[in-house]
């Protein structure tokens, strides 16, 4: 028995040093040399709270986003929107890819379509819907990772891909990256 939990134990230990991911960190990098870009929004500031408005408890429209000028060879952009704080795992969002290229923003209240205008595509989230769905935790305080990608291709993806396909799909084609962290409690 002691031979059995100190097994586990080991097992335990030498599973980072093998490549364990933490929550937060995406399996999508940009390829070596790649660029980071900046992402922000007008409705929250890095690591503060995400409005109500953008959440269950208020009208659930997505927050308008800007981003610095993506890589001049960028064919797409992709956005995912993911809380690795829920309890079931981390729990997705909002997917949205092949947006154009040189796109540098999203107006507040993205509707929920498959094909938006422009011809970007919404993915499935895990309330599973169409495009997005605002921050509703259980209990405490979420984060929420606002991750946009820029790409050298567009997508061979339909409408309402999962994270999981939109991830492997961009694997080898990520030029730039940026991050926003927003942060939701709800007073219940």
């Amino acid at each position: 028995m002691i031979m059995w939990w100190r097994s586990v134990f080991i097992g335990l230990c030498v599973l980072p040093a093998i490549g364990c991911r933490s929550p937060t960190q995406s399996p999508a990098q940009p390829q070596s040399g790649g660029q980071t870009m900046h992402l922000e929004s007008a409705a929250f500031t890095p690591n503060s709270k995400i409005p109500a408005e953008f959440t269950c408890d208020g009208s659930n429209v997505s927050p308008p986003l800007a981003w610095s000028p993506p890589p001049a060879n960028t064919q797409s952009l992709t956005l995912i929107v993911d809380d690795p704080d829920a309890p079931v795992g981390t729990f997705v969002h909002w997917v949205l890819f092949n947006l154009p290229g040189q796109t540098t923003s999203l107006p507040q209240h993205i509707t929920a379509q498959s094909a938006l205008p422009d011809q970007s595509l919404q993915g499935q989230n895990d309330f599973g819907k169409l495009g997005y769905g605002g921050p509703c935790p259980p209990n405490g305080t979420h984060r929420y990772f606002f991750k946009l990608y820029a790409l050298d291709t567009q997508l061979k993806l339909p409408s309402g891909a999962t994270k999981a396909q939109v991830e492997a799909a961009m694997q080898g084609h990520i030029l730039a990256a940026a991050e926003l962290i927003g942060l939701y409690h709800r007073s219940h």
